[in-house]
């Protein structure tokens, strides 16, 4: 793979990741969540995810699964990978406690009525840190290797994609920390470089997996990531939005991020 495909990769990644200090400025600056844009903005992400997931990814590591393996084999390593994908994401999830997952935080009203036990949210804030450190990891491998793999026409929405949903994660690691200690720069800061795991998730995919890349590691590899975004879709995005009450708003961009990946699908198809 040429210097610029990994170099637009890394870009892609780092774009997404950084999305989190997106959520912490809004946090540390507006005064109530703006629920309608933030549930479409979920739909539409979830959207992206899992159309490209059903409609680009599982067919194509189809195709390269049973070029190598055969048809039967090939089906089965993509049901093993895909649901690998699945199991990944979700052991991350069991193995972080509910109250502190930032997959589980809402707006920054409901964050804002924690103020008040100044040691405890500071220690809330730096969980929630690691917490979303460990998500954005696999994130990570997942943008980088769609991008590599997938050109523009599915990198693009996809980094769209992870950064919408690295906003509220962002407010969820910044406004305990700035309640426990008044500081918008330390909240800040750590919200910000909470979300640099994703490029570092995306280098650890380039040092491992790249030297060994192969049509049925790419493959496993877009079955997995197909996996881990059809469960952000269906465990966080789509509840989150449902819980801020704007049902109709998160199934607008649901259906919004579909015709737009759609879209650029189409008109990437190669002639």
């Amino acid at each position: 793979m040429s210097q610029n495909i990994v170099l637009l990769s890394f870009g892609m990644t780092l774009i997404a990741g950084l999305a989190t200090g997106i959520g912490s400025s809004i946090a540390l600056l507006a005064k109530r969540t703006n629920k309608k844009f933030l549930c479409f903005s979920l739909g539409l992400s979830a959207g992206v995810m899992l159309y490209v997931s059903f409609m680009d990814l599982i067919p194509n590591a189809k195709d390269a699964l049973s070029l190598y393996y055969g048809e039967r084999t090939g089906m089965l390593t993509l049901m093993l990978a895909f649901f690998g994908g699945m199991g990944l994401i979700t052991i991350i999830d069991f193995l972080i406690p509910q109250p502190n997952n930032p997959h589980e935080l809402q707006g920054v009203e409901e964050l804002n009525r924690q103020n008040g036990k100044q040691n405890s949210l500071y220690r809330t804030g730096i969980v929630v840190a690691l917490s979303l450190t460990a998500h954005n990891f696999p994130e990570g491998i997942a943008a980088f290797t769609t991008a590599m793999t997938s050109g523009l026409s599915v990198a693009i929405p996809i980094t769209i994609a992870i950064a919408i949903h690295n906003i509220p994660e962002g407010i969820a690691v910044s406004v305990p920390i700035y309640h426990a200690t008044g500081s918008r720069k330390k909240a800040f800061w750590l919200s910000f470089l909470s979300g640099l795991t994703e490029p570092l998730g995306a280098l650890v995919a380039y040092l491992f997996l790249m030297p060994f890349w192969s049509p049925q590691i790419n493959g496993i590899v877009m079955a997995a990531v197909a996996g881990i975004m059809v469960y952000i879709s269906v465990d966080e995005l789509l509840p989150t939005a449902e819980r801020h009450g704007e049902h109709h708003f998160s199934i607008a961009g649901l259906i919004l991020g579909m015709i737009l990946i759609s879209t650029c699908l189409f008109f990437f198809i190669e002639t």
